[in-house]
């Protein structure tokens, strides 16, 4: 199913990483291939259900992918895609912003 996107480009941005969860989960998979409980632990004070959510989202976004292991209990790996890799400059630069807006702020 194609979705239809803003004519923006940046509200097309926003669209897809607008959720703080959403750029945290980024965040980590950016460091390699997390299973679902890992990601829970390092997004921090996220339930399970808005995790679940935003993670179908981002899949549906083609941000992610899920492999999920038949074994018993179920493991489920969550990777990033090639496009879910091309957003690290937007994160790059947002942690430039956040350092620098930190020093100025606590000085």
């Amino acid at each position: 199913m194609k979705k239809d996107l803003p004519a923006c480009p940046v509200e097309t941005t926003l669209m897809l990483i607008s959720d703080r969860w959403k750029v945290l989960i980024i965040r980590d998979l950016l460091e390699g291939t997390k299973r679902f409980g890992e990601l829970k632990k390092s997004v921090g004070n996220i339930s399970q259900k808005v995790l679940t959510a935003n993670l179908r989202s981002m899949e549906e976004d083609g941000l992610l992918t899920r492999k999920v292991f038949p074994e018993v209990p179920p493991r489920v790996e969550y990777t990033l895609t090639e496009t879910g890799y091309s957003l690290k400059p937007i994160l790059d630069s947002m942690v430039d912003w956040g350092v620098t807006y930190k020093e100025k702020m606590g000085k």
